[in-house]
């Protein structure tokens, strides 16, 4: 048996033209080996046939040549092998830059049999001599912004002279090209010349590239198909570029993302045409697939938080037949019972959207038990890498310390937050920040029991360490100016500890005592270094600490220190972490379960 030519046509590459020195050939190789290296050495054999080849070329002609396992039939079968045999074993060594082979054969006796042997010399490998890389059509009119990047492509091509050169290195590099190219404004560039040259008497190569950029892109209107119960505007409203905006695939994709975020749509795709006539004003065609308006949504889970869960969802999301999404949820925890319902209204033209919700909410969490009422509106800007929100809300709490005395706290309060976050994977981050501020209070001249301001900021950070690893930072502060913490809903206070916070700590156990239970105080402030290695695809094991602290006062903090493992799980829906942490306080051990990415 021989290489199957469906496999020769997937490793040798596209030759686009052949010039002939002292011979031209389209390949690649690898760098030239030692005299040693060369020397011919068994490979595979049989009882029927042997194949001999130096170390270079052993492992990649043992996977695509196999020899027969069975007698040949006649001496003419065995010539035709070994014709086929010859003829693959050059074609398959062009690829990897040995553009000289020497296949020969030679003849064995083995039990009293002779065995044809096939002895291969790859003979030496190509490097790159040069590159010339051009460029034509309107880019190479542009302006000194597009120039400097055209240098940029020339830099960081990566068959730079003195390079070994192979087939599939050539292929990847010239798609790579192109695809920086047509990644913005020149969606129609083609390569217009692509040669390589390769001297066999010196075993180098001249690469030479013409690419032409075509005309520059611009987006033209929105072609919007399989609208049934919603109108053009609602996908409007979300597209990150207007009419007149250079094309850009990433606007593109962006543009995809948000779409695919919402509930509204099944299936979306949003492409435009590359035909350059159009190119002042390219139609940008939406295909959408309306998703059923009405979902009822069952699901349990668990947290070391709080524990485990179940709930139950109603949503609309064609409220009032304006494609408003409605929102009920009823969801039970073992320390934390959650009711609300809430309707948001969709994104204008400027990004911005608004909110309405009412819950009511019971906790029992280190012996404190409150019960709140909640009434939020809230008007909201959101792109893709920023948040901007003002809310409103009204809130009656009761509070229930065990051992403490009982109080029922009212607030209204102003509440704005502002978060940007630039990431490069938000289900597997390897590089990234996130960073959050809020600032909200309420006054006793407006339905307020207390006078407050409270203040919080966090801030994460993500490095990619190596090929494999992965170190985060994180750190969060908040303070609560006011005459006292009395009076003020336990939202508007701190307590710490858990997932998230400080492990190796219950959730919430970092607080103020009032009697057997721990409250919230007017100060906080926690941090997290954690180091993540991925020994495989999808697992990996982490190394981290803890510290931080909640209290009444800063003077009262005292610090709190977690540490521990544990091993990581790249699942769908982002990496869940099971850790195993101990307290440095009082050297007890506690397991956190949780998604680790959680922003």
């Amino acid at each position: 048996m021989h290489a199957t030519r469906s496999t020769l046509r997937k490793i040798l590459p596209v030759i686009i033209r052949i010039s002939l020195c002292t011979g031209t050939l389209l390949g690649c190789h690898a760098p030239i080996l030692a005299e040693s290296a060369l020397m011919p050495k068994p490979l595979q054999q049989t009882d029927f046939v042997i194949l001999s080849a130096p170390q270079s070329v052993e492992a990649f002609l043992e996977e695509h040549i196999k020899l027969p396992e069975k007698p040949f039939a006649n001496d003419m079968a065995q010539r035709a092998f070994l014709r086929r045999t010859r003829q693959d074993i050059e074609e398959l060594l062009a690829t990897q830059g040995y553009f000289s082979p020497a296949v020969t054969f030679d003849r064995k006796v083995k039990h009293e049999t002779e065995i044809p042997v096939i002895q291969v010399d790859p003979g030496p490998l190509t490097h790159v001599e040069s590159v010339q890389i051009e460029f034509q059509g309107d880019i190479a009119a542009a302006d000194k912004k597009q120039q400097k990047k055209m240098q940029q492509w020339r830099k960081a091509w990566p068959l730079k002279s003195g390079k070994p050169f192979r087939s599939a290195d050539w292929e990847n590099a010239k798609a790579a090209l192109l695809s920086e190219i047509t990644y913005e404004k020149y969606a129609a560039a083609s390569m217009v010349r692509s040669e390589a040259v390769v001297h066999k008497d010196n075993a180098t190569v001249a690469l030479h590239i013409v690419i032409d950029s075509g005309p520059a892109f611009y987006f033209g209107e929105l072609e919007i198909t399989g609208l049934e119960r919603y109108s053009p505007e609602m996908i409007e409203n979300y597209r990150p570029f207007r009419t007149g905006d250079p094309y850009s695939k990433e606007q593109m994709h962006l543009f995809q993302i948000a779409l695919q975020s919402i509930p509204h749509f099944g299936n979306v795709s949003v492409s435009i045409s590359s035909d350059s006539s159009t190119h002042a004003a390219v139609p940008v065609y939406v295909s959408v697939t309306e998703a059923k308006a009405q979902r009822i949504a069952i699901g349990g889970g668990y947290s070391s938080n709080n524990g485990a869960r179940v709930e139950l969802n109603f949503s609309n999301h064609n409220f009032l037949h304006r494609a408003w999404n409605f929102n009920t949820l009823l969801r039970l925890e073992q320390k934390r019972q959650t009711a609300l319902v809430g309707v948001n209204t969709l994104p204008d033209q400027n990004n911005i959207y608004y909110a309405a919700s009412a819950s009511m909410q019971r906790t029992d969490i280190r012996d404190l038990v409150t019960v709140r009422q909640r009434v939020d509106a809230a008007r909201i800007y959101q792109t893709p890498n920023l948040q901007r929100q003002y809310s409103l809300s009204w809130q009656r709490e009761e509070k229930r310390p065990d051992g403490a005395v009982n109080q029922t706290n009212e607030a209204l309060a102003f509440d704005w937050r502002f978060r940007y976050n630039v990431i490069d994977n938000p289900v597997n981050i390897r590089r990234g920040t996130v960073s959050e501020l809020r600032i909200g209070g309420g006054t006793e001249l407006i339905l307020s029991d207390q006078d407050f301001i409270r203040t919080y900021g966090r801030q994460q950070n993500w490095w990619p360490i190596g090929k494999n690893g992965v170190l985060y930072l994180r750190g969060e502060a908040g303070y609560t100016f006011a005459a006292s913490r009395f009076g003020i809903p336990q939202e508007y206070l701190f307590r710490a500890g858990g997932i998230q916070s400080v492990r190796g700590y219950d959730f919430m156990s970092l607080g103020v005592r009032e009697g057997n239970a721990i409250v919230g105080g007017r100060a906080m402030a926690t941090g997290t270094i954690e180091y993540t290695h991925w020994f495989m695809q999808n697992w990996g094991a982490a190394a981290f600490v803890d510290a931080g602290s909640a209290a009444d006062n800063i003077k009262d903090m005292h610090l709190f220190v977690g540490y521990g493992i544990g091993p990581r799980w790249r699942s769908p829906a982002g990496p869940l972490a099971l850790d195993l942490a101990r307290s440095h306080e009082t050297g007890t051990f506690r397991v956190h379960f949780s998604m680790v990415v959680n922003f």
